[in-house]
């Protein structure tokens, strides 16, 4: 029977860990002991694994078979599934984790204290599933019309049709178990944004993209408007070649950003989430900085604009796969969202009912009509 890593507290097929800490603290403890490494916690001796090739202790806990063969098979069954591009990565420690502690250190996280705390985790895949031995990362197109008209809420492509989490989790899953009975022995974890792992990262390793300016991953062919996820497995698959690729000198993205969002610093482009629209849409909790509500326009939840005005996301005649829409059925949902007006004064069961199924239902309750509200003011100030 296909199964899934096993993970302590939970026999669900879930691509989550009730208990991370525990998983992560136990076998990072018995590795740094077999190489000697000392500290005192276990949890912040993990980015140690750096130190170190992941690959001289991983365990190997599945048969050999033809490497070329098995990668080639893998991907046509992901694309097979509605997947839009694969990669393969090694499960290397984490390039980019001092880049994150800066990114962190200098508040640009702001209150997404969980980023902070998954720190360690996020050092290597390796955290996550012990017996990794390749990274299969996949890309999934959500790019769709997004026509917002005057006195109705204006949502981020991503959110507009159903939660993606639950799609990619669902579809990662049918991927884990076709892998698991080509390979009975193998173990798999599926991850999307929710887990401690850099994705983008991984998916530049895989060749799926490179880092923009807008911080998005950017394919030179398809543009940026696609989801993530990541499946790792105990099976050995010889990698791709990393992405390539730049911005040049363009800066439209940086000029277009209506709270000045994108930052430089520490030798690297930056997101500052304390200004970005699409955190304060959706994570923040409160009150909005009235000084940042005038950037806010008409987004009552995330925001498009540097993705928009990037020049990768415009179809021309030698890139006809940009902008591309989606295929997916999921993604192309619509619902019925009340008048800004109506929204503002939602009772909690009309919300609760709205945003079932929804990424828009991350913004909360008192998000949600706090954007509203927002939205409501603007528009009142433009006239």
């Amino acid at each position: 029977m296909a199964r899934l890593a096993e993970r302590p507290e939970s026999s669900s097929p879930r691509g989550t860990i009730l208990n991370p800490n525990a998983l992560v603290a136990q076998w990072i403890e018995h590795q740094l002991a077999e190489l000697g490494v000392g500290g005192s916690n276990p949890l912040e001796r993990a980015t140690q694994i750096q130190a170190a090739d992941p690959m001289a202790f991983m365990p190997v806990r599945i048969r050999q078979d033809s490497g070329e063969e098995a990668k080639r098979s893998v991907k046509e069954f992901a694309l097979s599934l509605g997947f839009d591009a694969v990669g393969i990565c090694n499960p290397r420690a984490t390039l980019h984790i001092a880049e994150y502690g800066h990114w962190l250190d200098h508040g640009h996280a702001a209150t997404m204290a969980y980023m902070a705390r998954s720190r360690a985790l996020r050092a290597s895949p390796l955290t996550l599933l012990p017996s990794v031995r390749s990274v299969v990362v996949l890309a999934l197109n959500y790019h769709r019309a997004n026509d917002t008209k005057p006195g109705l809420p204006r949502i981020a492509e991503y959110a507009l049709g159903r939660d993606y989490h639950k799609v990619l989790r669902s579809t990662l899953r049918k991927l884990a178990r076709w892998m698991q009975e080509r390979w009975p022995e193998a173990e798999c974890r599926a991850c999307v944004d929710s887990a401690p792992i850099l994705e983008r990262e991984l998916a530049h390793l895989a060749g799926l993209g490179w880092f923009g300016k807008n911080t998005c991953l950017i394919d030179s062919r398809r543009g940026s408007k696609f989801f993530l996820g990541v499946l790792l497995t105990s099976i050995a698959l010889p990698p791709d070649r990393p992405a390539i690729g730049s911005c040049g000198t363009c800066s439209k993205c940086i000029d277009a950003c209506p709270t000045g969002a994108i930052v430089h610093a520490d030798g690297f482009w930056q997101l500052d989430a304390r200004r970005c629209i699409s955190y304060l849409t959706i994570e923040h909790r409160g009150a909005i900085d009235p000084a940042l509500r005038e950037g806010i326009g008409d987004w009552t939840f995330g925001c498009d604009v540097c993705q928009d005005v990037c020049p990768f996301n415009h179809p021309r005649p030698s890139q006809p796969s940009r902008a591309t829409e989606t295929t997916e059925p999921d993604f192309s949902q619509d619902r019925n969202w009340p008048a800004l007006k109506e929204l503002c004064n939602l009772p909690y069961q009309k919300w609760d009912e709205l945003t079932c199924g929804s990424a828009v239902r991350r913004a909360g309750f008192d998000g949600l009509r706090r954007n509203a509200a927002i939205n409501l003011q603007n528009a009142t100030s433009d006239k």
